[in-house]
This record gives C-alpha cells, sequence and structure tokens, in this order.
C-alpha cells in the first residue's frame, strides 16, 4: 500500500496561471486554427459562427472552432507542462 508521501512525489509540478502561461495557451489556439484552416478539407457543413469573421476564415463554422479550439488546448497543456517541468515558468 502506498503512502502519501510516495504518492506526492510523484505528481509532476505545474505552474500558477501568469500572462506567460497565458500567451503560451493563446499562440497554442492561434497555432491549431491556422492548421484548421489549412487542413480542414470541407468547411461550412456545420452552422454559421453567429460572429463576423474575416474574409481569410470563410466557411469557419461552429464545429471547426471547437475542433481547432480542443486542439489547441492540447496542444496548449502540454506545452506548459513540458516547460513547466523543464524549469521556464
Amino acid at each position: 500500500m502506498l503512502n502519501t508521501v510516495s504518492i506526492l512525489a510523484v505528481v509532476p509540478h505545474t505552474s500558477a496561471w501568469t500572462p506567460g502561461v497565458a500567451s503560451v495557451m493563446i499562440t497554442c489556439n492561434l497555432l491549431a486554427i491556422v492548421i484548421g484552416r489549412y487542413g480542414i478539407q470541407q468547411k461550412g457543413v456545420s452552422p454559421a459562427l453567429p460572429i463576423p469573421l474575416p474574409k481569410m476564415f470563410e466557411g469557419f463554422g461552429i464545429a471547426e472552432l471547437l475542433a481547432t479550439a480542443s486542439l489547441g488546448h492540447v496542444l496548449g497543456a502540454g506545452m506548459i507542462l513540458g516547460l513547466s517541468q523543464s524549469g521556464a515558468f
């Protein structure tokens, strides 16, 4: 049976939410949206977003936004944890 000291030894260090951490998450989300803009082959199948978008994002609907934002958050979480483990944060 494990005691609490050995369980705490395997918990990774996570950094607090700072402007640097936020900028990494925002950058990863923007990167994922750009990847999705050029990688999604059938755009506009889902309902359109209720806000006006720049001409570059024509046909970018709710499904595309949710998919790219999900990918961006996965990338961002991985980047933040990796940078936190390396001591950058």
